[in-house]
């Protein structure tokens, strides 16, 4: 029997401030993009690459987190590849985009304060709405915000940790 994966991790900064839209449902929509640097090496020297990526947020994780999701914040997302696909004049078009089923904010404000009024933190989407304190990353520097219909305590959701130390200050932008 033959399994399928659809599974992405990226850590990288926000190249614009969220925008929030809503569904004809009442669902909440938000849409972000991250900038990701690789660095690779041509011949004798290391040649930085950036590679840019559009995610989308949904429900009660997108209104609250788009606060927070302003343009050079550093975030850890994870969620699976979706194919949008449509016709216009006759001619097919197709974009990958990212639905977050994760977000981790990583470091803090340029105060450094952490994000939101109550510092550094980690949050978990319940069913019922609002945000539960999940407690594991103690003061990393980083809150995560899980959505109720992806991962739980102990999953692969629990695996970016750190302040985001080991990545450049550097805005691709």
């Amino acid at each position: 029997m033959s399994t399928d994966l659809n599974s992405v991790i990226l850590i990288g900064r926000l190249t614009r401030d969220a925008e929030l839209s809503y569904l004809q449902s009442g669902s909440a929509v938000a849409n972000i993009s991250i900038a990701v640097n690789r660095n690779k090496r041509e011949g004798e020297q290391w040649v930085s690459e950036v590679n840019y990526f559009d995610i989308s947020l949904f429900g009660k994780q997108a209104e609250s987190l788009k606060q927070y999701l302003l343009k050079g914040k550093q975030i850890a997302i994870q969620g699976a590849l979706k194919q949008d696909r449509w016709e216009k004049d006759g001619q097919k078009f197709s974009k990958v985009r990212i639905v977050a089923t994760n977000v981790e904010l990583l470091g803090g404000r340029s105060d450094g304060t952490g994000y939101g009024s109550g510092g550094s933190g980690s949050y978990n989407a319940n069913p019922s709405g609002g945000y539960q304190p999940k407690n594991n990353y103690g003061s990393s520097g980083a809150s995560q915000y899980q959505s109720s219909e992806g991962f739980g305590p102990g999953d692969a959701g629990d695996s970016f940790g750190g302040d985001g130390g080991d990545f450049p200050e550097d805005i691709p932008f």
